[in-house]
């Protein structure tokens, strides 16, 4: 593994307005305050675009980070960007997200994660870069029964086009990294909750809708288990892997082996749906979001499973553990906490 030293370069994230982009670039500026970092975000309305402000909000102030406007699909953009500012280290977080968004919305998955990811990695090519570090996600896994995932495990069956894009992109790195000796590394994302995270995500949805006094529907019967993964616990996972891309290297044969790598990054602890609504809705009273005498059975519904849901996720992180020493530490009531904490400052 080739150690990456951020200081004095210059790093490009893209999805910068994103819950975990923002997070990242939050981290980066306060822990490199020699490195530029370059931030680009579409900005899309795929869900509240006050979230996405709100996050820019702090990290404008930051003289070392410059925001830009813009769509990955575009490639004259991407191809502009690379050749002013030359990035050292890209992180592809840009994405359209959801599996249940991507059976009604086909369209926006192929432009951002199929053709958006391929100018990023036309981009590296042309204007090689130390390392590129790329979203994947625990939905590449299908409905695998072998728990926990592990990335020596066969994707092949992917249940949404969501995961099949994004097996996709962990294709076509390997194709790049083969043929242009791109140092590259996927993460596959498991559950990732905390503030000001993304309104479609389970934890948000019910929140809102408890507050509403409307009924959440859990699905499975509330026996799905989730990995849930706090926010910062996956950017010091991130920053760790910056840090390390893997090493080029010539075979027997002479040619280049492809400095590639996935990694999973997730809590290695799944949950019950049930038990992590319960927790939720505790949280939810403490911080006042709710009143203290809130009937939660009254507005709790289980339902069967979701076409293209999962029952279990769960993460075997072993090799990320071993390669870089990262192991999450955020209980679940402590990131609960904090996102309700949040939640009513910013909505009550």
């Amino acid at each position: 593994m080739n150690y990456v030293d951020l200081n004095g370069k210059t790093v490009l994230i893209t999805g910068a307005a994103g819950f975990i982009g923002a997070n990242l670039v939050k981290r980066l500026l306060a822990d490199v305050p020699t490195a530029r970092i370059i931030g680009i975000d579409s900005m899309n309305d795929y869900y509240d675009v006050r979230l996405k402000e709100y996050r820019l909000v702090e990290l404008n102030s930051n003289n070392n980070f410059e925001f830009i406007k813009g769509n990955i699909a575009d490639k004259a953009l991407i191809q502009s960007l690379f050749e002013k500012y030359r990035p050292s280290v890209v992180v592809n977080l840009a994405a359209q997200a959801g599996v249940r968004y991507s059976i009604t919305n086909p369209d926006a998955y192929i432009e951002s994660n199929l053709v958006g990811f391929f100018n990023i990695l036309e981009a590296c090519r042309n204007n090689p870069v130390e390392h590129l570090v790329y979203a994947s996600s625990s939905s590449v896994y299908g409905s695998n029964k072998k728990v926990p995932y592990s990335t020596e495990d066969k994707v092949d069956n992917p249940v949404s086009l969501y995961a099949a894009t994004k097996k996709s992109n962990e294709l076509m790195a390997h194709a790049y990294s083969k043929l242009y000796n791109i140092p590259s590394t996927g993460l596959r994302f498991f559950t990732v909750y905390g503030p000001a995270g993304r309104p479609d995500m389970a934890y948000f949805g019910f929140t809102d809708k408890l507050r509403n006094g409307e009924t959440i529907k859990i699905f499975n019967y509330g026996n799905c288990k989730r990995d849930f993964t706090y926010v910062d616990d996956i950017v010091e996972g991130v920053i760790r892997v910056m840090h390390g891309a893997p090493e080029k290297k010539n075979g027997d044969d002479g040619l280049p082996i492809p400095p590639y790598a996935v990694y999973n990054i997730g809590n290695n602890h799944p949950e019950k749906l049930l038990d992590f609504v319960n927790i939720l809705q505790e949280e939810l009273v403490k911080a006042g979001v709710l009143p203290c005498d809130y009937d939660f059975e009254a507005h709790k519904e289980l339902v069967p499973m979701q076409p293209g849901d999962v029952p279990i996720t769960y993460a075997d992180t072993d090799a990320l553990e071993m390669d870089y020493g990262f192991k999450p530490k955020t209980s679940l009531k402590e990131g609960l906490r904090k996102f309700a904490k949040w939640y009513k400052e910013f909505y009550l």
